[in-house]
C-alpha cells in the first residue's frame, strides 16, 4: 500500500483496448499495482470501439480526487468515460474518446514546432488520435494536480509508449507537483531498423536516426517519443537489450529497466497442468484429423505440436529462418527414419478473404462420421447386451447382423465422402494476397507442403485462436497449452510474451538471445536448456549458424521420450514463478520511487 498518499496514474493506449503486448504487460501487472497503491491508483486509455464495454463497467460515482477530475473535464465538454477495468485487481479507469480533442490537433502541432522545434505532422489518423488524446490526458492530470497537491501530495504519471507520451514536457514545466515516468517497450524507430537492416545491433550506433525517421516515414511518431523519453523524470524500458536501442535511437540511456512479467495465478493449474496437457492436446488432434486424415493418417500418439504466434513481421518475429530449420529438420526426421511426425503451426493475422471452404468441409465430413460411429456404437452396444444376455452359447454374435441397413449405407456414403486424393491444404483461409506471402513462398521453396512422406507438416492459420472460431474452438491459452514447443526465435523483440506465456502453462520454448525475455533468461538462468528454455544465440551469428541452432534444439526435442516430456513439463512450470509480478513489480516500484525524488 503507497505510504505517502501519492497517487499513482497509469497511462497506456491499451487500457481496455487490445492491440498488442502491452496490453498484457497493463493488464496482468494490475492487482500488483492495486495492492501497492489501492484507492490511489488511475489508469487512463482510449475509448475507441464497441469491444470497450466487454471488460469495461461505467460508474457515476464522481466522489473522490479522481471523479472529481473527470467531472470537471465532462463540464469544459469532453467525452470522459469513468469505472471499473473488468481484470483482476479491479482497478478504476478513465477512458477519453480521442475524437472529441481533434479541434485542438493543429494548434497543439503547431506549439510542438515553435516550443520544440519538432515536426509531428502525419498522414496517419492514429498520429492525430495521439496528439487529441494527449491534449485531453494533460489537461485532466492539471485538474488532478490542482486538486490533489492542496494536501501536499505528488502525482506519479506513468506513460507507455509514443503514443501516450506527449503530455509529459509540458507537464514537466507547468506541473512541478507532476512526477512522470516513461516506458517505451519498443522503439518506433528500432522496430522498421531491423525489418530492414540484417546487421541492425551491430550498426545502432551508426545510424542518424532523424534521417532514417524521416526516410522511413515515422517523424512524427519518432518525435514524440523523443521528446518523452528526454524530457520525463524516469525513463524507463524492459530489457538490456533495449536499454541500448534507447541510448542510440532516442539519445537517453534507461534510468531502471523494468523487465514484463505476468500474473501467474491466472496459469497455475497445480498438479492439473499435466492434465490439461492431455485435454486440450486431443482437442488439437480433434483439429488434426479434420485437417489430414482425409489425405493420409499417422500416428498421433507419436505426433509433437510445434507452434510459433505473433504480429506478421517476417524477419522480426524470426519466421524466416523457422521455416529453413523445419526443411532441416524434415530431412534429419526422414533420414534418421523417426517414428515422430510434427505438426508445426503458424498462428499470425493476416487480411484474408474468409476460412478455406475446404478446411470447413473436411471438419464437417469428420463430425459426421463421428456423429454416425456414435449412432452405431449406441445401437450395437443395446442389442449385443440383449443377445448375450438371453443366449444359451459362448459364442460371440456376428457384429454385422447388429447394425441395420441404414447405417451402413450411411457410414459408406459418408465414408466415400470423407476420403481425398489431394494434399492437405496447408493455409487454412483464403489469403488476400497468397501470391506475396513470404510464409508461402519458403514453404514451396523448401518443399513442405504436406506430402506423406513428410515428418514435419505444416499448418498456416492466420487467424486468431478464439473459441468462437470453427476449425479449434479453443482459446489461444488452451491452444498453447496443448502443444509440446513454441518456436520464437525473434530477431527484433524488446521483451517477449510469447515464450513466457509458454512457461506459464509448463510448455517447453525456444527464444533468442537477441530478444529482452532471452536475454534475462540467459543471464539469470545457467540451467535455461536443461528447464526447457532454449535460447539460440542470434547476436554475432550468420543466418546458417542461427538456422541450425534451431533445427538442432527442435530435433533434439523430437527425441525425448514422453516421460523426459513430462519431467521437463515439471520443471518449466516451476520456473514461471520467477516471472509473476510479485517479484517483478519491485522494478516499478524503484521507478516510482526515484521519480517521486525527483
Amino acid at each position: 500500500m503507497n505510504t505517502n498518499q501519492s497517487l499513482l496514474v497509469e497511462i497506456a493506449w491499451e487500457v481496455c483496448n487490445q492491440v498488442g503486448g502491452i496490453y498484457t504487460v497493463v493488464r496482468s501487472k494490475v492487482p500488483a499495482m492495486v495492492e501497492r497503491w489501492g484507492n490511489n491508483y488511475l489508469m487512463i486509455g482510449t475509448y475507441l470501439h464497441a469491444n470497450v464495454l466487454a471488460e469495461f463497467e461505467p460508474t457515476e460515482d464522481l466522489s473522490g480526487v479522481f471523479g472529481r477530475a473527470v467531472y470537471e473535464m465532462r463540464e469544459r465538454g469532453y467525452e470522459v468515460h469513468y469505472g471499473t477495468w473488468l481484470v483482476s485487481g479491479r482497478p478504476k479507469v478513465v477512458l477519453f474518446n480521442p475524437f472529441g480533442g481533434f479541434h485542438a490537433v493543429n494548434d497543439t502541432q503547431e506549439k510542438i514546432l515553435q516550443k520544440y522545434n519538432l515536426a509531428t505532422w502525419s498522414n496517419e489518423d492514429l498520429v492525430k488520435q495521439v496528439i487529441a488524446m494527449g491534449v485531453m490526458v494533460k489537461e485532466f492530470l492539471s485538474i488532478l494536480a490542482q486538486d490533489h497537491i492542496r494536501g501536499g501530495k505528488s502525482i506519479v504519471a506513468h506513460f507507455h509508449e509514443w503514443m501516450t507520451g506527449l503530455p509529459i514536457a509540458d507537464l514537466r514545466q507547468e506541473q512541478p507537483a507532476i512526477k512522470s515516468v516513461f516506458t517505451t517497450h519498443a522503439t518506433m524507430l528500432g522496430r522498421y531498423l531491423a525489418m530492414n537492416d540484417p546487421e541492425f545491433y551491430d550498426h545502432l550506433n551508426q545510424y542518424d536516426a532523424v534521417a532514417m525517421a524521416k526516410h522511413f516515414g515515422i517523424e512524427a511518431q519518432a518525435n514524440l517519443e523523443r521528446l518523452a523519453a528526454q524530457t520525463c523524470h524516469v525513463f524507463t524500458t524492459v530489457s538490456d537489450v533495449t536499454a541500448e536501442e534507447c541510448k542510440y535511437l532516442l539519445g537517453r540511456e534507461p534510468d531502471q529497466i523494468v523487465p514484463n512479467g505476468l500474473n501467474i495465478e491466472r496459469f497455475v493449474a497445480l498438479h492439473e497442468f499435466q492434465n490439461l496437457h492431455q485435454s486440450y492436446k486431443e482437442k488439437i488432434q480433434n483439429f488434426i484429423m479434420g485437417h489430414f486424415f482425409h489425405s493420409y493418417s499417422f500416428d498421433l500418439d507419436n505426433t509433437l505440436f510445434f507452434f510459433t504466434s505473433g504480429r506478421y513481421e517476417f524477419r522480426n518475429k524470426g519466421f524466416d529462418v523457422t521455416l529453413e530449420a523445419l526443411a532441416r529438420l524434415n530431412y534429419w526426421m526422414q533420414q534418421t527414419n523417426s517414428n515422430k511426425t510434427v505438426v508445426f503451426f503458424f498462428i499470425t493475422k493476416r487480411p484474408v478473404e474468409t476460412i478455406n471452404p475446404t478446411a470447413l468441409n473436411t471438419r464437417a465430413v469428420m463430425e459426421e462420421l463421428r456423429a454416425t460411429c456414435d449412432s452405431m456404437q449406441a445401437q450395437i452396444k443395446e442389442k449385443l447386451f440383449k443377445m448375450i444376455a438371453a443366449g444359451n452359447s459362448y459364442q460371440l454374435p456376428d457384429l454385422n447382423t447388429l447394425i441395420d441397413d441404414y447405417w451402413k449405407l450411411r457410414l459408406r456414403r459418408t465414408m466415400q465422402s470423407w476420403k481425398s486424393n489431394h494434399l492437405p491444404i496447408i493455409v487454412t483461409h483464403n489469403l488476400k494476397d497468397d501470391q506475396n506471402d513470404e510464409i508461402l513462398a519458403d514453404l514451396r521453396r523448401f518443399q513442405l507442403l504436406n506430402h506423406p512422406k513428410d515428418r514435419v507438416k505444416v499448418v498456416y492459420h492466420p487467424d486468431f485462436v478464439a473459441p468462437t472460431n470453427p476449425l479449434f474452438g479453443m482459446e489461444y491459452g488452451q491452444f498453447v497449452r496443448g502443444c509440446h514447443l513454441g518456436v520464437f526465435p525473434s530477431y527484433y523483440e524488446p521483451w517477449g510474451y510469447t515464450p513466457l506465456e509458454c512457461i506459464a502453462s509448463g510448455i517447453a520454448t525456444i527464444t533468442s538471445d537477441v530478444t529482452g525475455f532471452g536475454d534475462y533468461v540467459k543471464n539469470t538462468n545457467p540451467n535455461h536448456n536443461e528447464d526447457g528454455i532454449y535460447v539460440v544465440n542470434r547476436r554475432n551469428r550468420n543466418h546458417d549458424n542461427i538456422t541450425q541452432q534451431i533445427a538442432e534444439h527442435m530435433f533434439a526435442f523430437t527425441k525425448l521420450s514422453r516421460r523426459e516430456r513430462i519431467a521437463q513439463r515439471n520443471r518449466i512450470e516451476s520456473q514461471s514463478v520467477h516471472f509473476d509480478w510479485s517479484n517483478l513489480a519491485k522494478f516499478y516500484d524503484e521507478a516510482h520511487a526515484l521519480a517521486l525524488q525527483k
